[in-house]
């Protein structure tokens, strides 16, 4: 097992180094598109006054074996439920991966909808269908804010535990091209409306944002079952090491003791 994680390791590392430019690309046109439309109110954008209900966004593996891969997601995600019920707001769950459904519902927690099978490999259309329905969440008042927990690749040996808010927008998402990014100053020409592009670039952007925490949550699986696996076996090995020196100890005494006693046994008849 930590040889097939370690193979689906580098896979899943590719393909985050592969998306990692398009989603950087996303974000510059859309921050650009959002500064030509100037102040616009679109639905994904709105930011409600009154926050009445949360829908959290847990992404888990289907499978364990993974160390702690599972559960600290769902720990920090029933943290964030425990937040938002303390600030008097409902809670409803969106769940990826069969780990986090099972759990919320031995729970009997509220799970509007839940999405599993694809957690190893997760395609772009995997995140478009959840984009949609929280996006259709949103939009129709069924909650008023969405955020999503998931595990961040750092290294094979450390995943981060990440909160994202996937919805309203942020305004950061907005503001446009980074500080460190040069200024070319050219000015565009936009067919049709800015706004009208924006408002199209927008539910790319959240199935963007979700695909990447995808691939994040999916490299992170798979560096944590190799670790896991790694310890795993060094600790049999460890174990087979002690249980062989205890055998190998009880078998020279019992031989010592039968030696002891035919020695004792000749002893009484020569003498």
């Amino acid at each position: 097992m930590e040889l097939v994680a370690s193979a689906r390791l580098r896979r899943a590392q590719s393909r985050i180094e592969a998306m990692r430019p398009y989603a950087d690309r996303m974000l510059e046109l859309m921050a650009g598109t959002a500064q030509a439309a100037g102040a616009v109110r679109l639905p994904l954008l709105e930011r409600r006054d009154t926050v009445q209900t949360v829908a959290i966004v847990p992404i888990t593996g289907d499978r364990g074996l993974a160390g702690a891969f599972n559960a600290q997601v769902l720990r920090r995600a029933f943290a964030e439920m425990r937040d938002a019920r303390d600030a008097g707001q409902q809670v409803r769950f969106f769940t990826s991966g069969k780990k986090a459904q099972s759990t919320v519902r031995f729970r009997r927690l509220d799970l509007a909808q839940s999405w599993t099978g694809f957690s190893d490999k997760p395609a772009y259309s995997d995140a478009q269908t959840m984009a949609h329905a929280l996006a259709e969440a949103y939009v129709s008042g069924e909650v008023d804010r969405v955020v999503v927990v998931y595990n961040a690749f750092v290294s094979p040996l450390v995943q981060k535990v990440t909160v994202s808010e996937l919805l309203p927008i942020p305004t950061e998402a907005l503001e446009g091209a980074r500080d460190d990014e040069p200024k070319h100053g050219v000015d565009f020409f936009f067919e049709p409306e800015p706004r009208q592009i924006l408002e199209r670039l927008l539910p790319v952007y959240v199935e963007t944002e979700l695909y990447r925490a995808l691939l994040e949550s999916a490299a992170s699986e798979q560096g944590a079952r190799m670790t896991a696996m790694r310890n795993a076996s060094k600790a049999a090995g460890e174990l087979i090491d002690t249980l062989t020196l205890a055998m190998n100890r009880a078998r020279q005494a019992e031989i010592t003791q039968e030696i002891l006693e035919v020695v004792a046994g000749a002893d009484a008849l020569t003498g």
